[in-house]
């Protein structure tokens, strides 16, 4: 099995352009974690401005529909009102969970970046918070948000409606918190919506793991982003101006986040698009089956180096870098 890691930058190390499972240097540096059948293309810093892998061991919550442990608040923004599960404390990190909802791998996600020293704001914005994954409620979680005016799931190079209300969440949570700016990690459904966040000032991370809209239902739907000409105009001024990066996790045989999506982004953004890639084609090294989606969520395994845990610690280090003072 090979990986390759394509460096725009300079590293503290240097490797080919392929390289074997044993040839690979551990990381010291986002978007330098080579593990077997992972390709990264991206960023990466000086020795200097590493984060240290220090978060300890992580808090995993049972597999419960309580979210006993989240304080719930409804909040509302223009004519819109949903429920926030809120804990921890800390600079925050705004997640926008996937079909079907807050299930326990979503809240389990957020318990990790508690673990590490951040307040989380959980939006429900479908589903039965707490509900576990069954393929008929996502399902039926699907159908009924595509025809949602609110997320546009078939447009191409629009803003959704529902980006207000995001946004909006967004200050919101960065008031509360204080810090820096906040995070943003969406998933799946909610994939792209974290970058076209990043018009907002107080957004600093944006996370898209498994981003799947627009449906690609097209050729030009395959290679779309989900925002706005002049959003993302915005953004690439911004990711420039402020040196911030746009982290992006897809298995390289999900259907629902063609290829061709990375490749728009590494066009737009270049060396500040962090994509990870992770193998799960016929006889990939982890065994992920070919409908392998949820990086951060249902595949998620906290072994050290399995390349789940592995793109969980690199988010984790960009919110310490760019969201702890």
């Amino acid at each position: 099995m090979l990986s390759r890691v394509e460096h725009a930058m300079k590293s503290p190390w240097s490797c080919s352009d392929w390289v074997t499972v044993a040839g690979v240097p551990p990381a010291r540096c986002w978007g330098m974690r080579g593990s077997g059948g992972v390709k990264v293309s991206g960023r990466t810093n000086s020795p200097n401005d590493c984060a240290s892998n220090a978060s300890g061991p992580f808090y995993v919550g049972a597999m419960t529909d309580q979210l006993a442990d989240f304080d719930l608040r409804p909040m509302r923004f223009g004519d819109s009102t949903y429920d926030v599960y809120i804990a921890g404390s800390g600079p925050a990190v705004v997640v926008f969970p996937e079909i079907p909802g807050i299930t326990p791998d979503v809240a389990d996600f957020g318990r990790r970046v508690i673990q590490a020293g951040f307040t989380v704001y959980v939006a429900s914005l479908f589903g039965e918070p707490g509900k576990a994954f069954s393929g008929r409620y996502a399902g039926t979680t699907l159908a009924k948000q595509c025809v949602r005016r609110e997320f546009l799931a078939f447009a191409r190079n629009k803003r959704a409606p529902i980006t207000a209300w995001m946004r909006s969440l967004a200050t919101r949570a960065h008031r509360e918190c204080g810090g820096p700016g906040v995070g943003v990690v969406g998933m799946c459904f909610t994939g792209n919506f974290a970058l076209g966040l990043t018009v907002d000032p107080a957004v600093l991370v944006p996370v898209m793991s498994q981003p799947s809209m627009p449906f690609a239902i097209s050729k030009k739907h395959r290679s779309d982003l989900h925002v706005a000409p002049d959003d993302l105009a915005q953004i690439k001024r911004r990711v420039v101006d402020e040196d911030l990066c746009v982290i992006g996790f897809r298995f390289t045989a999900d259907r629902l986040v063609p290829a061709e999506r990375f490749e728009r982004l590494r066009h737009e953004f270049g060396d500040a698009f962090i994509g990870v890639e992770i193998d799960s084609g016929k006889g990939n090294e982890h065994g992920f089956a070919k409908k392998a989606h949820s990086v951060l969520t249902a595949e998620y395994s906290a072994e050290p180096n399995h390349p789940t845990n592995q793109a969980m610690e690199l988010v984790l280090d960009h919110f310490r870098q760019k969201l702890q003072p």
